[in-house]
């Protein structure tokens, strides 16, 4: 009974992440990807993103405190950001990045300074919201003892 409950829990926490428009159909096509000889694919491909990701924002947070970064340079860092949100289906970051690469290309860096934090904000709350919906996936994966 308890495993139709988290089963249940974890449905509506995957769901959520829908409806809010966190995440989209790429997430989906990850999922997809899981079978018996690699149940934690999802799992494993957005560990590889925020572990990358994570570098690629505090590669771009640290140049918004330096004069010496280009506009290219800084377009180039977060074109890679876009296509690894992208790939894993990361909307609300994906998005914020957009809006962020819009607002650099007009040259306004102190709005590019506040579209980064923006990104940081909704990458931020996609990990917070993924990680619990990862360990109880894999807590219910776990066969129980009898």
């Amino acid at each position: 009974m308890e495993s139709k409950h988290v089963n249940q829990q974890i449905a509506a926490m995957r769901q959520s992440f829908f409806d809010e428009e966190v995440l989209d159909e790429f997430f989906s096509q990850l999922e997809q990807l899981e079978d018996q000889n690699n149940p934690n694919f999802v799992e494993e491909v957005f560990t590889m993103y925020f572990r990358d990701s994570t570098t690629l924002l505090e590669t771009v947070e640290q140049a918004m405190k330096t004069i010496s970064i280009t506009l290219a340079k800084m377009d180039k860092i977060l074109h890679q950001l876009k296509g690894s949100s992208a790939s894993v289906g990361a909307n609300k970051v994906l998005n914020e990045i957009n809006k962020t690469r819009q607002v650099l290309e007009k040259g306004n860096l102190e709005g590019t300074k506040a579209g980064i934090w923006e990104m940081r904000k909704e990458y931020d709350s996609l990990k917070a919201k993924l990680e619990p919906y990862f360990q109880l996936k894999q807590a219910n994966s776990v066969p129980q003892e009898k």
